[in-house]
């Protein structure tokens, strides 16, 4: 039995898909610790997790960043740089800080960190213990032979499309020189020297376990054998959400069931949820939204109903299409269940992982994440008339199912620890 600790930034879409592997990690008689934000430390604690709350590293509302980190909140690759640096970076040394003071009271075998908690690569550096990344959103990982990571772009063909990635990739390094000198300042604070740039130093040289499959990722060939793919990791969620009145509608609705979802950080339902609702009232469809408690203004369209949250493993399986926010866990799961997809990405990682459901085939890129009523009536017109798009999230589903999930995930950490 391995001692393992376990970070996860204190995010819902963080969260959610670790629950999982600690599941995994404690069924098969793990002792597993979790370094988490206090808002999500009970949820790790039912599973039989010790739990480690953020203490030196300032704890946050995810829904009110601003007030903990005022720098961000702004959208566009300006907006991205500043949440990367506030949120992830310069938090980073106290991170390793309440890491070490876990550690020293009962050490760990070995740590698995969730990709953007920095702090974890750090922890590992001073104190030697082997270290997984669990990477819980897309591969950022920059490689030569792809277009930078955070502009959307697919990659270039040809010899133009190559120059065009060449460029943008001094660009972009260029642009986030204040990412490797905010890392080399938490370092400093640890006594660390200066390392790896902040993009490289997300990902350990031992062992990377990434969320998603192949096909959802752009070819290159400069990935190590300590990058696998595990697929969709499915929450061991202990909460019940209630069922909405309408749910027999649902069961046997006479016409195509439309999910609609912001997921649970940019929650304004203007942004997407009444665009969607407003450009398919005149559809055929039954059109199911998610408010996360938000109250939606006007009257609702004839063909829609509403819940605060919904149990997508119980909902998917009746859907013909999700439109979505293009949160990363969200998209797995719809995949996994042969749903196709109309992506609306916004912001942070959102953008990229449109382009990537794109470039697979899998479903459509709005390329907002504000989009226009029409715009959202024309893409599911596209989608539910070409049966393609359902056809490659079918296979793409196959891949997911196919990778382990959770269980591959935690053999891998137990195998690092048994190497160790």
């Amino acid at each position: 039995m391995a001692r393992i600790l376990v970070t996860a930034m204190p995010f819902a879409g963080h969260v959610a898909p670790i629950t999982g592997v600690v599941s995994q990690l404690i069924a098969r008689g793990h002792d597993v610790a979790v370094y988490t934000g206090s808002r999500y430390l009970a949820r790790f604690e039912a599973l039989g997790a010790q739990p480690i709350p953020w203490m030196a590293a300032p704890d946050f509302d995810e829904q009110d960043l601003r007030a903990t980190f005022p720098e961000v909140g702004r959208r566009g690759p300006m907006g991205l740089l500043a949440n990367l640096e506030s949120v992830f970076i310069r938090t980073a040394s106290d991170q390793a800080r309440d890491l070490l003071a876990a550690h020293s009271a009962t050490p760990f075998d070995v740590i698995a960190g969730d990709v953007m908690s920095v702090g974890a690569s750090l922890f590992a550096e001073l104190t030697g213990v082997p270290w997984a990344t669990l990477s819980i959103v897309p591969l950022s990982l920059p490689s030569p032979e792809l277009p930078p990571p955070g502009l959307a772009l697919h990659p270039g063909r040809g010899a133009l499309g190559r120059a065009r990635d060449g460029l943008l990739r001094r660009v972009v390094r260029t642009a986030s020189r204040r990412l490797d000198r905010a890392m080399r300042s938490e370092r400093e604070s640890l006594g660390l020297p200066q390392g790896e740039p902040f993009d490289r130093a997300l990902y350990s040289s031992r062992l990377v376990i990434l969320t998603g499959s192949p096909s959802l990722d752009y070819p290159r060939s400069d990935l190590g054998p300590q990058f696998e793919y595990v697929g969709r990791l499915a929450p061991a969620d202990l909460t019940s959400i209630a069922t909405p009145g309408w749910w027999g509608e649902l069961l046997d609705p006479g016409c195509p069931v439309v999910l609609v979802t912001q997921g649970t950080y940019n929650i304004d339902p203007t942004d997407l949820l009444r665009p969607a609702l407003t450009g398919l009232a005149d559809r055929e469809a039954l059109v199911l939204g998610t408010t996360v408690g938000i109250a939606l203004p006007g009257v609702l369209p004839a063909n829609a109903r509403l819940a605060d949250r919904l149990d997508f493993a119980a909902v998917l399986p009746h859907v013909k299409v999700l439109i979505t926010n293009g949160g990363w866990g969200g998209v797995l799961e719809a995949l996994s269940h042969g749903v196709p997809l109309i992506v609306a990405g916004g912001d942070l990682d959102k953008p990229d992982i449109a382009a990537r459901v794109a470039w697979s085939k899998s479903g459509l890129d709005l390329r907002s994440g504000r989009p226009s009523a029409p715009a959202v009536h024309r893409a599911y017109d596209r989608i539910a008339s070409d049966s393609s798009f359902a056809l490659r999230a079918q296979q793409i589903g196959h891949e997911l199912q196919s990778l382990g999930g959770a269980g591959r995930a935690a053999q891998l950490i137990a195998g690092l620890a048994e190497r160790a």
